[in-house]
């Protein structure tokens, strides 16, 4: 999603960037490819997207970093959608880059979405008290983030108001740049029936309502594993939309 960038860097970078109360582990490969900015799913890492990365290969700045307390990332007094919006700009200002291609998986397309424009659900929270007890066993895995069972489950219940339709309908509606989709259509942890390919389908309407916004791909593998098992497909669509940018130029 969105454009291209002005700045580089010549070489590989990791390191933390400092924002608010927290700080952001960051990884910049450098150099004059296009910056491609990936944004973690709600609870992932940015080790993540390393298969879509591999993938791309070299030709790209590929830029990944850790949201608040997930991955090498501090913890913070706050984890909300808002800052997790605003951290975008923290990472694009650290390293230079005004105009990124930005790449988001689950959380991170909301957070992509709203950033290229600008009721407690009781079975959510029910679900993360009862993961809450070997959490922290996983926590060194880097596979959870540093957070409280009541802080995941907050963050999720947000997700899930600001991709009701009626709130992400108009957010898509003011994307004036080529965005794609890559559609899981498998059953995800947590869902129930057809759950799942209910949300994928108010897609439909953003889509015949915006001529900018299109699904690339419609693949087999379920929300979890996209990034492993159809990794290409992604990094298809961001080529697609770099080609694109290249065009309108």
């Amino acid at each position: 999603m969105t454009n291209n960038s002005t700045s580089s860097t010549d070489s590989n970078w990791a390191g933390v960037v400092p924002v608010d109360d927290t700080a952001l582990a960051v990884t910049d490969t450098g150099g004059p490819g296009v910056p491609v900015v990936y944004l973690n799913g709600q609870f992932a890492t940015q080790g993540y997207w390393r298969r879509v990365i591999a993938d791309l290969g070299t030709g790209w700045r590929h830029i990944t970093y850790d949201e608040r307390a997930r991955g090498k990332s501090k913890r913070s007094a706050d984890y909300s959608f808002k800052v997790a919006v605003r951290d975008v700009d923290a990472v694009l200002e650290a390293r230079g880059v005004d105009r990124p291609l930005l790449v988001g998986w689950s959380y991170g397309a909301y957070v992509a979405a709203h950033w290229a424009s600008r009721n407690p659900d009781k079975r959510i929270r029910k679900l993360f008290r009862r993961l809450g007890w070997f959490m922290p066993l996983l926590r060194p895995t880097g596979l959870v983030p540093r957070m409280t069972a009541e802080q995941q489950a907050d963050s999720n219940i947000e997700l899930g108001v600001i991709s009701r339709e009626h709130e992400l309908g108009p957010v898509l509606d003011n994307i004036t740049v080529p965005v794609r989709y890559v559609v899981a259509s498998g059953t995800s942890f947590g869902s129930r029936g057809d759950e799942q390919e209910r949300i994928r389908t108010s897609l439909d309407a953003v889509t015949g309502r915006n001529p900018n916004i299109k699904v690339r791909a419609k693949v087999a593998s379920n929300h979890g594993a996209i990034l492993r098992k159809d990794f290409r497909a992604i990094a298809e669509a961001v080529r697609e939309i770099a080609a694109l940018d290249r065009a309108d130029r």
